[in-house]
């Protein structure tokens, strides 16, 4: 069996392992068997990603060949995010079992079965090349989603995750309008197809208005500035475990199926020459990068405060976008690799100290960093990797970003970047200088350190950081390559 016989598998398994793990008993069997399915998605995307790399794979369902049936196309740049994903839910996982078990006392198997059936829907978007096959496993992971946020145990979860389906079912009702624009005028939903058979129709007003439904709808998606309202409730009052897989990928994926229409199916000489998209993302993301850092330096809670971070690190990969050369598209999506990394590991250590201290209030974190070192010198060192410090991963994507700016002449674009990396100076300061620089009250609780199980997945996370600030040849390269097929044949749509 070659690799392209393998692909189907990456987003069959965890669909097919959801239902048996709905059905299982107790904690431990429903856990082991989701960790195997998603360590199983992630072993396929590892090998598909080198084959991707040097040329587009396709796998048509049902021996139908393309346009006439629906296919999987996978190349550099949705190999990349693919395996993204399914390697941020296997460590998700790792520490998820001791999390889940207090916040999800009773019925797991349910749980984690909506967990798979997210995780197996955020895989299928990424890689099938049908433009109505992204709407419907976009719908499958939003609708296990929300369920998943309403599992928090404060009662807040239940009106954050009724929020968030509202705002959720919004975008995806726009995308879908947006694709049945484009349906109409070229009576496909191939995406390889639809990018050949646009050029002959793209002046009319169906087709700009496409783009435009589907920006707004993949932007709410993407919690683009001023579309995120969903975002800080939604992340701040689901289980911690959901907070942890959804900061590392839901927003990856939705900036990836953005760049996918707007490079692949659309070509950027229509999305960025003839109408004026750059400058409108560019002030979006800007906007994003400011408001979304200066919010959090003002909040108490500790998921809210990185939820408003992770506002403005959409920022950065959309101003990357915004630029549309192949430096910028390669800082995005560095940053969207590395920011997984880097707030999957920021919200592990919030949730193993709520997991001791049943609060992440600033407040009463005082003093915490002599009870609890080794959570919050974790929390510290990823602190270091938002920031943008050398030799972390998020000094990496920053820097290249500089480089794109730099590229185009915008040196104002490199005072922003620098400005709103020294805010978030200041919200990660506010935590250190609390946990460290202040001694414990006698009113509050002793507090001993976290388990074992909870500060080794956590501490992975931190070392991630760190190896790819120091070797950077997986990360760069694919994301090079990712850019590449972006600004080139993408999907076997029109270049440039």
């Amino acid at each position: 069996m070659n690799i392209v016989d393998l692909m189907p598998f990456s987003v069959l398994v965890p669909l097919i392992a959801s239902a048996i793990v709905a059905l299982l008993p107790g904690r431990t069997l429903p856990w082991a068997v989701t960790f195997l399915a998603a360590l199983i998605s992630a072993i396929i995307a590892a090998l598909t990603l080198p084959a991707a790399t040097e040329v587009t794979l396709s796998y048509p369902f049902g021996n139908w060949p393309p346009p006439i049936g629906i296919e999987y196309r996978v190349d550099a740049a949705n190999a990349f995010v693919a395996l993204l994903v399914s390697s941020m839910a296997s460590l998700a996982l790792l520490w998820a079992r001791t999390s889940v078990n207090r916040e999800v006392p009773r019925r797991q198997g349910p749980f984690y079965a909506l967990f798979l059936l997210a995780l197996a829907g955020l895989l299928g978007i990424t890689m099938t090349g049908d433009a109505f096959n992204v709407f419907v496993f976009l719908e499958i992971s939003s609708l296990a989603t929300y369920a998943l946020v309403a599992y928090g145990s404060d009662r807040r979860a239940l009106l954050a995750a009724f929020r968030y389906l509202i705002m959720g079912t919004i975008g995806a009702t726009f995308l879908l309008i947006g694709i049945a624009f484009l349906y109409m005028m070229t009576g496909t939903l191939n995406m390889a197809d639809m990018a050949e058979r646009l050029p002959e129709v793209r002046d009319t007003r169906a087709v700009r208005a496409a783009l435009a439904f589907i920006i707004v709808g993949l932007g709410l998606k993407l919690a683009l500035l001023p579309l995120h309202l969903w975002l800080p409730n939604a992340y701040a009052y689901a289980p911690n475990f959901v907070t942890v897989f959804l900061a590392g990928t839901a927003t990856k994926v939705a900036l990836y199926v953005m760049l996918r229409f707007i490079f692949t199916v659309f070509a950027p000489d229509y999305s960025f020459v003839v109408l004026p998209l750059a400058t409108v993302l560019m002030v979006l993301a800007v906007a994003g990068m400011f408001a979304g850092s200066w919010v959090a330096m003002f909040q108490v809670h500790l998921k809210r405060m990185l939820a408003y971070s992770s506002v403005a690190q959409v920022g950065y990969m959309v101003l990357g976008v915004s630029l549309v050369t192949t430096a910028g598209l390669t800082a995005a999506f560095l940053h969207l690799f590395n920011h997984a990394l880097i707030k999957t590991a920021l919200f592990m250590a919030i949730g193993t100290v709520m997991y001791q201290t049943n609060s992440i209030k600033i407040d009463d974190l005082r003093g915490l960093g002599r009870q609890m070192p080794w959570t919050m010198t974790a929390f510290a060192l990823a602190g270091l990797s938002i920031i943008g410090v050398p030799t972390t991963a998020g000094f990496i994507s920053k820097w290249y970003l500089i480089l794109a700016a730099i590229d185009v002449q915008a040196w104002w674009l490199v005072g922003l970047i620098v400005l709103t990396s020294m805010m978030a100076v200041v919200y990660i300061w506010r935590v250190v200088e609390a946990a460290w620089m202040t001694k414990r009250p006698a009113d509050l609780p002793t507090v001993r350190e976290a388990p074992l199980s909870l500060l080794l997945p956590t501490w992975l996370l931190v070392a991630l950081n760190f190896y790819f600030g120091l070797d950077t040849r997986l990360t760069v390269g694919a994301a090079s390559a990712a850019a590449d097929v972006m600004l080139g044949a993408g999907l076997g749509g029109a270049a440039p």
